[in-house]
C-alpha cells in the first residue's frame, strides 16, 4: 500500500518511478492472486491494460504491465457490474468469507490492494504481511489505511526495511504472533 507521510492512502501520493514499478514487479513473483475493491480495479485497469500504448511508458512501466496484466486478480463490488480487465472476476459475495477460502486453498498466495479492501481483511485478522510504501510527501487530506475506528491495539514486528533514491521507505511488518486483532477470536 502507498501512503504519504502523514498516512493518507491516495493513488496520486504515489512516486511512481522505474525503481517503484520494479520492487513492486518483484513482490508479485511470490502472488497467485490480487485482490481489489472497485475503486482501486477502476484506476489500475483504466491504464495498465493499454500501457503498451503510453509513448511515454518506461520498460520498467511495461515489465509491470505484463505481470500485472496475466495474473489473476478478484474484484469485489456490489455495484460493478463487468469487470473486462484480463484474468479478472467479479465477486458480489462476502469478501472475508471469499478470502477465507482462497487462504485455505494450497499455494494462493494473495495480495490485497485499495483501503476498503484491506481495511476489512484488517478488521478479520486476515492480513498476514503488510507491506507499506512511505512517500516523502504530504499529502495533509485524505482516507487513511489505519483508520482510528478501533481502539485495539495491533502489534508488528518488523522484517525488512528498504530506501529508494526517490526518498519511498518501504517497511515490511507481520503481526506479532500474540497480536489479537479486533474482530478475531
Amino acid at each position: 500500500m502507498n501512503v504519504s507521510l502523514d498516512g493518507c492512502a491516495d493513488h496520486r501520493v504515489a512516486v511512481a518511478d522505474d525503481e517503484l514499478h520494479d520492487f513492486v514487479s518483484n513482490l508479485f513473483n511470490n502472488v497467485e492472486i490480487l485482490l481489489f475493491g472497485r475503486v482501486t480495479y477502476e484506476l489500475m485497469a483504466s491504464y495498465w491494460p493499454h500501457a503498451h500504448e503510453d509513448p511515454n511508458a518506461t520498460a520498467s512501466m511495461l515489465r509491470f504491465a505484463k505481470k500485472i496484466n496475466a495474473m489473476q486478480k478478484i474484484v469485489f463490488s456490489k455495484t460493478l457490474e463487468k469487470a473486462d480487465w484480463n484474468n479478472t472476476s467479479l465477486a458480489k459475495n462476502d469478501m472475508v468469507e471469499e478470502v477465507i477460502k482462497l487462504k485455505q486453498e494450497s499455494g494462493k498466495a494473495l495480495s490485497a490492494g485499495g483501503i476498503s479492501v484491506c481495511q476489512e481483511l484488517m478488521r478479520h485478522g486476515l492480513i498476514d504481511e503488510f507491506w507499506i510504501l512511505v512517500h516523502p510527501i504530504i499529502w495533509g487530506k485524505g482516507r487513511r489505511l489505519f483508520d482510528d475506528s478501533s481502539d485495539k491495539k495491533v502489534r508488528l514486528r518488523l522484517l525488512s526495511t528498504k530506501t529508494f533514491k526517490s526518498g519511498v521507505v518501504v517497511l515490511h511488518y507481520q503481526p506479532a504472533p500474540s497480536t489479537r486483532f479486533p474482530d478475531s477470536s
